[in-house]
């Protein structure tokens, strides 16, 4: 740093200086100030969508649970316009439950297969998993609900899983499996309490 020996020549240093840096400067804080102000605008932009799109989201999951499947087309809406939300993912959850409800299969798995290939979420895309794997065995189809069933790796759903896995079996004819299947579900952390009336239709 340079030492300057009058009040002068300090005074002639910051002209000096200023002369050759300070059009730099001003364009570096007109834009510095021009970025934080975008970004705020950007934040508060995202924040207005989102509580815009929470709003829509308790409306659409209201009008599904007054008026069922007659809300059908307004939740659909809902999760057309908001395909980039988490909220058409928890939206299609629901309404996949109410056209399984009402026996509409067909429909609640295609919802649910459409929130699988929408959501980066590991605990929604088990619970996908896990209820698509419940549509399959119901349709029919054993070895794409046990295919469905085998992506499910959360420790947490040993129990659920097990016994989706002897209820398959059960309706395939293979008691001795189903039984296997049940017991390992019921030594599982979240075994069901239907699980020993299971076990008990088995053994008579």
């Amino acid at each position: 740093m340079e030492l300057y020996d009058t009040e002068e020549q300090q005074v002639e240093a910051i002209k000096s200086w200023w002369k050759e840096n300070g059009r730099a400067v001003v364009i570096g804080t007109v834009v510095g100030l021009a970025a934080v102000l975008g970004w705020n605008y950007y934040q508060s932009s995202v924040k207005a969508a989102q509580e815009a799109a929470s709003h829509q989201y308790s409306d659409a999951i209201a009008s599904l649970s007054q008026q069922g499947l007659e809300a059908e087309k307004t939740v659909q809406t809902f999760i057309d316009q908001h395909t980039d939300s988490d909220y058409s993912v928890l939206a299609a959850l629901q309404l996949a439950k109410s056209q399984v409800d009402a026996k509409h299969l067909d429909e609640g798995l295609a919802q649910l297969e459409w929130a699988k290939e929408h959501t980066d979420d590991a605990a929604l895309d088990t619970l996908i998993d896990y209820r698509i794997a419940r549509i399959q065995a119901e349709q029919g189809n054993y070895d794409s609900a046990l295919a469905s069933l085998k992506r499910i790796t959360d420790t947490g759903w040993v129990g659920r899983v097990a016994e989706l896995k002897g209820d398959i079996a059960l309706r395939q004819g293979d008691k001795d499996a189903a039984y296997i299947a049940y017991t390992e579900a019921q030594q599982a952390k979240d075994a069901s309490q239907t699980l020993q009336m299971k076990l008990d239709d088995l053994a008579k």
